[in-house]
């Protein structure tokens, strides 16, 4: 059956879905180059931190494809006061940038998204963009210890909030819009535009509705489109080889999976504690992320791993090259360092840390299974990578997103099984431990539950924007029957 005409103009009118596909694709293109530009500004700020302007021009020589690395080996060769000095310099500058200009763009990004969606009707200010931007570039690139995946995913929804605010759309479609933005974010940054619809629909706007995922989707598939074609289609970490050698391994990942969630609310309770450990701290607000630099500085005289978004690291779990020891002693050093990182008021996400701690806690139950049951395991390398996604899961309570990004960073099928298993598990002992993810965590903190019961008073959520007709229909005063029956018959609109 055709559409109708009424119906036909519906969905290119302001706000129709088809428009909204359209706004959809020009956040993509925003959300990928923002993600471009943002990786190459953390690499700037990192090579200059490190290695003065033989760094910088060296990124200018390896150019735009060229992935970020950990400065680990400059690092090393640091004299131990310069590796406290970095970060510290680096909180200095951070502090009074985000005080001063975008308190919004403070901690990881995602809880503030969550809470512009929820509570905001999607409004997240522009300026966010470009302090965010700046201020986790300085974060990451003076070697805090946190990740670059959440504050591309703020810079995207910053994006997609800022094109529908600029479009005049309702709430509801700005949320869209903000979804949207934040789907191009994970899909340019793990080159995975499944995962990253998944987890804008299940994280941020938390519903799959077909006039809100397929703007979303569309989004995610152009961010990635365009990433591939400016930095090429690399994959993230070089992934080991990896089959289920026996079906007596379900039940090592089952171990991994519980691991997992320890590990997971460790971490989410560690954060949270040092967030409010640091509002007690006498200092001005604007001057702590310099003492947090410091401490991860001090921290990184013995283990320069903990500096930055640690995918070096990560590839040696990966690869098997790690030992037990160094892993365990790892683990604790990475929630220190991020908690501290971001409890001081850096900026910077925690989907990095939360892969390496995975990597971390499955390498140490891989060597420790391989040891105890020779030849009838897979490589610690692949119980790392399962448990990489078992953390991602227990921290964000999504296992969904976590099982797609692993998916597409390995591309085999092979797999599945294991990281479905390890994920739900993960998740399970995370939620009997901890009420809340590491996202919701933040905002119970500043009283605000996304997850509250719909209220019976319908009208409390509700906004006039959302519901007023902009363009009603006006019958005039002498119109006759026939008029009235035509207006009814041709409008789409049900009052007149």
């Amino acid at each position: 059956m055709s559409i109708s005409s009424a119906e036909r103009s519906q969905l290119f009118e302001r706000g129709g879905h088809f428009f909204m596909v359209v706004a959809a694709v020009f956040v993509g293109l925003a959300g990928a180059l923002g993600a471009v530009l943002f990786r190459l500004l953390i690499r700037l700020v990192q090579g200059f931190a490190f290695e003065g302007m033989d760094g910088v021009l060296a990124v200018f020589e390896e150019g735009l494809a060229a992935e970020t690395h950990d400065p680990l080996e400059v690092a090393r060769t640091l004299a131990w006061y310069w590796n406290i000095a970095i970060p510290a310099i680096g909180g200095l500058l951070v502090g009074p940038l985000i005080y001063f200009f975008a308190r919004e763009a403070r901690g990881h990004g995602i809880p503030e998204v969550m809470k512009a969606v929820a509570i905001r009707g999607g409004v997240i200010r522009a300026r966010v963009v470009a302090v965010k931007a700046l201020a986790s570039a300085l974060s990451i690139g003076s070697g805090g210890s946190v990740g670059r995946e959440g504050p591309i995913v703020q810079i995207g929804s910053a994006f997609g909030s800022a094109i529908g605010q600029r479009l005049k759309l309702n709430a509801a479609s700005i949320r869209t819009l903000v979804g949207c933005g934040a789907a191009a974010g994970i899909s340019a940054t793990f080159n995975a535009p499944i995962a990253g619809a998944l987890f804008a629909a299940e994280i941020i706007i938390g519903d799959f509705a077909v006039t809100q995922f397929t703007p979303i989707v569309i989004s995610s598939v152009v961010a990635s489109v365009v990433t591939r074609y400016a930095i090429g289609n690399h994959p993230a970490f070089i992934v080991p080889d990896y089959e289920i050698v026996s079906p007596f391994e379900l039940l090592p990942y089952m171990l991994a999976g519980i691991v997992a969630g320890l590990v997971g609310v460790a971490f989410i309770r560690a954060l949270s504690f040092a967030e409010a450990s640091f509002e007690k701290v006498p200092l001005p607000e604007w001057s702590r992320a310099a003492l947090g630099g410091a401490i991860v500085g001090t921290i990184a005289i013995w283990l320069p791993n903990v500096y930055g978004v640690g995918y070096t690291t990560i590839s040696g779990a990966l690869a098997g090259s790690m030992t037990v020891g160094l892993m365990g002693l790892l683990i604790v050093a990475k929630i220190l360092a991020t908690s501290v990182t971001i409890g001081s008021g850096g900026s910077g996400g925690i989907f990095a840390p939360s892969l390496f701690l995975g990597a971390m806690a499955g390498g140490v139950v891989g060597i420790l299974v391989e040891k105890y049951f020779p030849g009838a395991t897979a490589s610690s390398g692949a119980y790392a990578l399962v448990t990489m996604g078992a953390v991602v899961a227990a921290t964000t309570h999504a296992p969904i997103s976590a099982i797609i990004i692993i998916f597409e960073l390995t591309q085999t099928i092979d797999i599945v099984p294991a990281l479905m298993t390890a994920c739900v598990i993960s998740t399970l002992v995370s939620q009997l431990l901890n009420r809340d993810s590491i996202y919701t965590a933040k905002l119970r903190a500043q009283g605000v539950d996304i997850y509250e019961a719909k209220n019976p008073n319908v009208l409390k959520d509700l906004s006039v924007r959302d519901v007023i007709s902009l363009d009603p229909v006006i019958v005039p005063a002498a119109a006759d029957f026939k008029t009235v029956l035509d207006f009814v018959v041709q409008s789409s609109h049900s009052q007149f």
